[in-house]
């Protein structure tokens, strides 16, 4: 399949994941459908054992694998997981845009990629918008803290973006549900002590509609929107990934407006404008042209031997995102 498609279908399924761990979440305590999801991930990555033993190991990548997992989905889900108890599915959609950006930064400081001032541009638009949404937000039902729920969601794009870098460097090795599989082991494990400190439900207490919600989370949502995004990412740069993630919060307020009956109000919508304002402020820095002067010796330096000095500038069929 096509890297953009692969990337949109994850875009949508993980829209879909703040309206299904809403559901999930008003009947079940967080950690529990996080385990849930986790173990359903395991069980069906054991059924397709003779994709997952699809990897060439190298020495030291057990480095980017253990923090891979530790940063998503251990700290991520329990991020997200904790921050839908007190915001509402569409500002969490909102705090996601804020996703390219912290890519970039980290791709800057970790793999040394091109970074303009339009990033830094951007990135403060972003920051800003999402504070301003957060201090406009009153507390409802949906939403009843939602400054602690919108910081804990900031907190699972940091783990996010940490995870994307991490995936570029091991995707070329790894087939992506070798990846996806060890997701599933490293969250269930990590989860499971939690489920020693809370309340279990009893028999008569399940619901249909959450435990559905949990099986989607842990199929469609994990297996199969992680699948798609860890194929993708493989043939495209981190940036230019990491910039479809502007496509989730979209999804997630269709998908809240439909389902959950979301309202947003004037100034709500205000935040969010400036959100996207400085996401499309920071892709700019995708389409710049950069003018390399010639060396001493009047050689062109990108035909030259020595491109040490060079960062990691998009190729012209990313140019867009």
């Amino acid at each position: 399949m096509p890297a953009s498609l692969c990337l949109i279908i994850a875009t949508f399924l993980w829209g879909s994941s703040f309206i299904a761990l809403k559901y999930a979440i008003a009947v079940y305590d967080p950690a529990l459908v996080i385990f849930l999801r986790m173990l359903t991930t395991l069980v069906l990555s054991l059924c397709l054992w003779r994709y997952v033993i699809r990897f060439e190991y190298l020495k030291g990548d057990w480095k980017y694998l253990l923090g891979m997992s530790l940063a998503e989905p251990c700290l991520y889900f329990l991020f997200e997981g904790h921050a839908m108890e007190y915001t509402s599915a569409s500002q969490a959609g909102v705090i996601v845009s804020c996703l390219p950006i912290i890519v970039a930064l980290m791709a800057f400081f970790m793999l040394k990629e091109y970074i303009s001032k339009a990033i830094v541009i951007g990135f403060t638009l972003c920051i800003g918008g999402s504070i301003l949404l957060t201090l406009l937000s009153p507390n409802t039902d949906q939403a009843p803290n939602p400054l602690l729920g919108n910081f804990l969601e900031l907190m699972a794009m940091v783990c996010a973006a940490f995870y994307t870098i991490s995936i570029k460097h091991l995707a070329n090795r790894y087939s992506p549900l070798t990846l996806i599989a060890l997701q599933g082991i490293s969250g269930s494990v990590f989860f499971a002590p939690f489920l020693f400190f809370i309340d279990l439900p009893s028999e008569n207490q399940h619901d249909l509609a959450a435990l559905m919600s949990i099986l989607y989370l842990g199929s469609c949502v994990t297996l199969g929107g992680y699948g798609m995004y860890n194929y993708a990412i493989g043939k495209v740069s981190v940036l230019t990934a990491a910039a479809y993630s502007n496509l989730i919060p979209i999804f997630t307020l269709i998908l809240s407006a439909i389902i959950l009956g979301e309202v947003l109000d004037f100034w709500q919508w205000v935040s969010i404008f400036i959100v996207f304002a400085g996401v499309m402020i920071s892709q700019r820095h995708q389409e710049l042209v950069v003018d390399i002067p010639l060396n001493e010796a009047g050689d062109d330096p990108i035909n030259s031997a020595d491109t040490s000095h060079l960062k990691s500038v998009p190729d012209a069929n990313e140019s867009k995102g």
